[in-house]
């Protein structure tokens, strides 16, 4: 049963407002598929083309919330959105190494990019009607998502602290490994095709595994954006457009920041402090329902919070990344 004074949101969408935000998102997805439908090494121009409409739309969206539902949306909406935005981001590390391991080719990468975002569009579809449903039905739904935002937050720290954060074992993906165990794969990549029909029996291309391997990841993503940004507003229809206006942008940003990713050396600790904060903040929410005395956290505070560690982490990674690039090479050995 719920608990008295722990209210979910209710939805500033109405129906119609749905359909036309799932067929934009589609057609969106659609146009996607035809910029990519031949393989091609991706320009910097036309990465950071797309990263300007990929972020314009977003904020103009925001634009819409608060001035149609008011200050407090807006600010909910725009809150999420840098969550989900800079949790994408660590998408993109892992993504960075998926490609590395399998040896993408340049010119299909974007085509591997653009079907994890659908892979975590759907997945996260799915996350956020279970726990809209979940959290009207059971107030300490809360407690939950705020557990396991901390464990989180707990095992990204300890792995940035033993220098094991972002790492990637293709090897050791149990998904990998049962595709590999039903199907016989190519050696070599067939284009962008993820099966050819060889000697008469169906073949996986290892386009097919990278895919396959980013799927296994946006299932493990989506487990933590979705509690995140339902840590900051309760509404289902805002948590889903925060989700789908921070995925839809990533294929293009993945080719802008793909040479400054190295540079975000503190990004592990900067998530791992926000993933724990709206944690705690969930918590805090739920404890308010049953006793109204706990505070509980504004989101205007969220925000400032939130835009602070990000800054903070963004000025050390530089720091730390400007010092290691400075520091002079180690001497060979040389034997004789």
């Amino acid at each position: 049963m719920r608990t008295r004074g722990a209210p979910v949101l209710d939805s500033i969408a109405t129906p119609t407002l749905w359909w036309i935000t799932i067929a934009a998102v589609v057609g969106l997805l659609v146009v996607d598929f035809v910029a990519t439908r031949k393989p091609h090494e991706v320009s910097m121009k036309e990465a950071t083309a797309w990263s300007v409409f990929y972020i314009t739309l977003p904020l103009l969206f925001g634009l819409y919330v608060w001035n149609a539902h008011g200050a407090d949306r807006g600010l909910e909406y725009y809150t999420g959105y840098l969550v989900e935005k800079t949790l994408s981001v660590d998408n993109l590390f892992v993504f960075m190494l998926l490609l590395a391991a399998f040896a993408v080719p340049k010119v299909l990468q974007q085509r591997v990019l653009l079907y994890g975002i659908v892979g975590a569009l759907v997945l996260r579809g799915i996350f956020i009607a279970l726990g809209a449903a979940a959290l009207e039905r059971f107030d300490w739904v809360f407690l939950v998502f705020g557990g396991v935002l901390l464990l989180t937050g707990l095992k990204l720290l300890r792995d940035a602290m033993s220098g094991h954060d972002h790492e990637v074992d293709v090897e050791d993906m149990r998904i990998v490994r049962l595709a590999r165990r039903l199907m016989p794969v190519t050696s070599d990549y067939e284009g962008s095709r993820m099966s050819v029909v060889r000697e008469g029996r169906r073949w996986l291309t290892p386009l097919a595994l990278v895919v396959v391997a980013v799927f296994a990841t946006d299932i493990v993503f989506a487990v933590d954006s979705v509690p995140a940004v339902y840590g900051i507003t309760g509404d289902p229809y805002l948590v889903f457009a925060t989700n789908a206006f921070a995925l839809l942008g990533l294929r293009a940003l993945y080719f802008v920041l793909q040479g400054a990713l190295d540079k975000l050396v503190h990004l592990s600790y900067g998530l791992a402090a926000i993933l724990g904060f709206i944690g705690v903040k969930l918590v805090l929410h739920w404890a308010h329902g049953v006793w109204p005395g706990v505070p509980s956290v504004p989101t205007l505070a969220s925000l400032g919070v939130i835009v602070g560690i990000l800054a903070l982490t963004t000025a050390t990674s530089l720091v730390a990344s400007r010092r290691r690039e400075q520091e002079p090479e180690a001497p060979e050995d040389v034997t004789v």
